[in-house]
């Protein structure tokens, strides 16, 4: 699409309603809220649809002033709300159509649940926890298979005893490549593969956590879960590429 002069405000004037901004204008803008912005997140929210700058001719992103409020609100709300991009677009769709859209909560099954608009809770949820028992009841398998992939690294207790929520998929999807003849030996490369992400997603939120701003170390975890939700993605085209598989 060729560049026009109008911009979001509609006037066509110079001021800055009607400026049309760089990448990097953008992001000056936004760092003295958001410290942790980067020109990757602003293009990620462009090709994830939350944001839709213009293009010069030679392919060059031009935000409007609208297009920067935009963003912003996008911003906060993951950060305020840790809402998911898919419900923050949702909401801001919503809005665009002139309803009172409240902003929404993720429920604990991630389905978003209107509540009323308001400062979000700042207390964390409590990581689900269950026993060994418990872990062999949901997962159907023995003592002795779970010894095993504790032999070699594939589940393992948390520091304060117990195995957390994701232990239980961990456990069936072991049981899954089992029946295919994968046993625990042949899957230490995929675990250190993931251990080699972890690590990587550790380092991109570090400085957020370090950060002295307390609305930006709570970011960190729901820039941490975007992270990681993006990792496995990647992975998981990553395989379907290396295997020649394609998705329809």
């Amino acid at each position: 699409m060729l560049l026009t002069p109008t911009g979001g405000a509609g006037n066509g004037t110079a001021g800055s309603a009607g400026r049309l901004m760089s990448i990097g204008t953008v992001l000056n803008q936004l760092r003295d809220e958001f410290p942790e912005v980067t020109i990757s997140k602003i293009r990620f929210l462009e090709a994830e649809g939350l944001v839709e700058p213009r293009r010069t001719p030679s392919g060059y992103r031009k935000f409007t002033a609208q297009d920067v409020e935009r963003l912003a609100r996008i911003l906060r709300l993951q950060r305020d709300h840790y809402l998911p991009l898919k419900v923050i677009r949702e909401h801001l769709d919503a809005l665009a159509r002139g309803e009172q859209a409240r902003i929404p909560s993720p429920s604990p099954q991630g389905d978003a649940t209107p509540v009323p608009d308001g400062p979000a809770d700042p207390e964390r949820p409590t990581v689900a926890r269950v026993g060994r028992s418990e872990l062999l009841a949901a997962a159907e398998v023995d003592a002795a298979q779970l010894a095993e992939w504790e032999e070699y690294g594939l589940i393992a207790e948390t520091e304060g005893g117990g195995y957390d929520a994701e232990a239980v998929t961990v456990a069936r999807l072991l049981c899954d490549l089992g029946r295919f003849g994968l046993e625990p030996r042949h899957l230490r490369a995929m675990k250190a593969a993931a251990d080699r992400e972890a690590g990587l997603v550790e380092q991109v939120v570090a400085p957020l956590r370090r950060h002295r701003n307390p609305q930006t170390r709570a970011h960190a975890e729901a820039t941490l879960k975007e992270l990681a939700g993006l990792s496995v993605r990647l992975h998981e085209a990553l395989v379907q590429t290396a295997l020649g598989v394609r998705i329809r």
